[in-house]
């Protein structure tokens, strides 16, 4: 049965199935193994904006394990504008095994991921992330040797897709969520109610707070870029308004002594986190960066199970 993954909740109860096989096959192929479970298949990549890290991970990734990835832009498809979600999606449902789509606008990617025949993977959009949220799992899981009841914290931009996957995707595996933002800059109202009954569940807490000083007994310390794509036009009112979120490593002494930092990149230094702090020894950028193409190779591989 075809399944699409455009949230988290997508996959919500294969979350460590997922990251614990993306920590298997970046273990056997850098040992050499030739695991070529792909071999045949094509992944169709749509973006419509700019990609470093999703675009070289999924290319790189299909590439180890046997398959072939297709690199299409925005101006060549043209969606909702030269050719209909429908149809792009019915049209390359014949061609390709999965599709990633980076969208600009989520009512395409969600249109184009219901007519499609084959699975429709979220590349990011305005309210989500997965993949890279999988990622950061996989890497937390890797340093701490655990995802339960560790306490993940995230200073920032609240009102952005990377907070609300960490809401929905940490509280899914049992951490304590925090974020801290200024209130204006918030997370999305639904994503924090369905955070926090997630959490309730499994008796775990989600806090939003403008106070820096809830970084205490942080375990995973993680932000983001203020200004997104699609605030480009905020940028001044932004810089002015989260001044004080700036991860320095004043705010890292607050956390636990082995807290890791996380950060999805691209960065702005000296804007969300300093270059002491990035560069710092408790920093897990890279290896973060890494994990995308692991824990993207294990969600491809999952989702033709």
């Amino acid at each position: 049965m075809k399944k699409n993954v455009l949230s988290i909740l997508d996959v919500d109860d294969q979350i460590e199935e997922i990251i614990n096989l993306g920590i298997r096959l970046k273990y056997d192929i850098k040992a050499s193994k030739q695991i070529k479970v792909l071999e045949g298949k094509t992944l169709v990549m749509i973006f419509e904006r700019a990609s470093t890290r999703t675009r070289v991970s999924f290319e790189v990734g299909m590439t180890l394990l046997g398959g072939h990835a297709i690199f299409l832009t925005g101006s060549e498809l043209g969606i909702g504008k030269r050719e209909s979600a429908k149809d792009v999606a019915l049209v390359l449902s014949r061609y390709a095994d999965w599709i990633m789509y980076r969208a600009v606008d989520e009512k395409n990617l969600r249109e184009l991921a219901e007519h499609a025949t084959i699975p429709v993977v979220n590349g990011l959009d305005r309210f989500e992330h997965p993949c890279q949220i999988l990622a950061d799992l996989m890497t937390i899981k890797e340093k701490k040797g655990r995802l339960n009841d560790l306490n993940f914290v995230f200073i920032g931009d609240g009102d952005d897709n990377l907070t609300h996957s960490y809401l929905l995707g940490c509280s899914s595996v049992g951490m304590n969520v925090t974020v801290i933002s200024a209130k204006r800059y918030w997370p999305t109202a639904d994503y924090v109610q369905k955070s926090q009954e997630i959490a309730a569940k499994k008796n775990h807490m989600v806090t939003i707070t403008e106070d820096i000083n809830a970084v205490a007994h942080a375990d995973v310390v993680a932000t983001d870029t203020w200004v997104s794509f699609w605030y480009d036009d905020q940028r001044a009112q932004r810089l002015t308004d989260l001044k004080k979120y700036t991860i320095t490593a004043d705010v890292m002494k607050k956390a636990r002594p082995d807290a890791i930092f996380m950060h999805c990149m691209p960065i702005y230094y000296g804007e969300e986190v300093t270059k002491e702090v990035a560069y710092g020894p408790q920093s897990v950028i890279i290896d973060e960066a890494e994990n995308r193409m692991w824990a993207q190779m294990a969600l491809l591989v999952n989702l033709l199970q």
